[in-house]
């Protein structure tokens, strides 16, 4: 009799958790029961941050502390700094993210306590000092110095500041903040599923964000941002585009951006974060990425109903605020820190060991036959 294999594990409910849920009434990602487009409509992805850790929304005076204590973390160790001057400038920054966080938990004296109090100090630090060595990188591969951390500036604002060397529009920052909140946690996606594996070990939090960042490089989860700016500069004009679209899928090849396992009517995200690419093409004055994106979702919805998921919008508007398109994932990264260490925190909470079972289907039983037999 045949074993009921799940590839993928889909379907297959493995835990409980309360941090965060797409809501089916109302076709929704919620964060502790929070809608997260009504979350960055009135919240800052600080307060977001702290309730994705801490349960609730915070009131003023613990966001102030907060605020402070992620603020007062930001700067690297002397290692962390000569590690980045020394890693190789074609280096992608996903491997410098992961390689990153890894010298940090070398770093940490808290490293081996995983108590509750321990791993949200850590998880912290790791949210504070994660920007600063991304940046520096960024910095550090285009020939220019290191920018240190401005205490005074927000995580968003301050991120601008450390890549460019200084803040832009308060509505750049605004949809940089947006894209953080909306990217900051997705239940047990691979990557999450990943830092939850390695913790049920009662591995430290350092390597499950490590281990969850190398998930979070592949083109199926984080990288599909990165791949959608590939795609569009392909494309390279909204003349191009329909043609560009139905070649592609007449050849029957994955256009990235687009699908989702979890939604049925359409990623809940996309329409924030569409708007907010529609103000960064506004105020950049550059529609030509708007049109293409246009034109592509069109035919996508038209001839395979199909509808795109939150790297579609991303991908661009990171792009027209002047980043990389390696640096996207990072960006990512940056934000879902608060999302993968919530849920380490829960998976110690109570742990069981992650240990799944297969389906042999290789060779029955065989002799060894010696070497001068063979």
């Amino acid at each position: 009799m045949s074993e009921d294999i799940k590839k993928g594990l889909l379907g297959i409910v493995v835990d409980e958790t309360e941090v965060s849920k797409v809501m089916p009434e109302i076709n929704s990602l919620t964060y502790r029961g929070y809608a997260a487009q009504d979350l960055c409509e009135y919240c800052k992805f600080e307060e977001v941050a702290y309730l994705i850790l801490n349960k609730d929304l915070p009131n003023t005076i613990q966001l102030k502390k907060f605020e402070k204590e992620e603020r007062d973390n930001r700067d690297l160790s002397k290692e962390l700094y000569s590690a980045i001057k020394q890693m190789p400038k074609k280096s992608h920054p996903m491997d410098v993210a992961r390689t990153a966080v890894s010298i940090m938990g070398l770093d940490d004296k808290e490293t081996t306590d995983s108590s509750p109090e321990a791993n949200m100090r850590k998880a912290i630090r790791i949210l504070a000092k994660t920007p600063t060595a991304l940046a520096s990188f960024y910095r550090l591969r285009r020939g220019k110095k290191i920018i240190k951390p401005k205490k005074k500036l927000n995580i968003a604002e301050n991120f601008f500041y450390m890549c460019f060397g200084k803040v832009p529009q308060k509505e750049i920052v605004k949809a940089f903040d947006v894209s953080l909140i909306l990217y900051a946690e997705h239940s047990f996606n691979v990557s999450t599923f990943t830092a939850r594996t390695i913790t049920s070990s009662l591995s430290d939090i350092h390597g499950a964000i490590t281990g969850a960042i190398a998930s979070l490089k592949g083109p199926l989860h984080g990288g599909a941002n990165e791949e959608v700016m590939h795609m569009m500069s392909k494309i390279k004009k909204p003349e191009n585009a329909l043609k560009w679209i139905n070649k592609a899928l007449d050849n029957k090849d994955v256009v990235m951006g687009f699908g989702h396992r979890v939604y049925k009517s359409g990623d809940s995200r996309v329409p924030t974060m569409r708007e907010y690419f529609g103000k960064v093409a506004k105020i950049k004055k550059d529609k030509k990425f708007e049109k293409i994106y246009d034109i592509v979702e069109k035919v996508m919805i038209d001839r395979k109903n199909i509808h795109p998921n939150v790297d579609y919008p991303t991908g661009p508007t990171y792009h027209l605020m002047g980043f990389d398109t390696d640096f996207f994932t990072p960006i990512f990264v940056i934000s879902r820190i608060t999302g993968w260490s919530a849920h380490i925190m829960e998976q110690h909470s109570a742990n069981k060991l992650i240990r799944p079972l297969a389906s042999y289907k290789g060779s029955q039983h065989r002799k060894v036959v010696p070497i001068n037999q063979r």
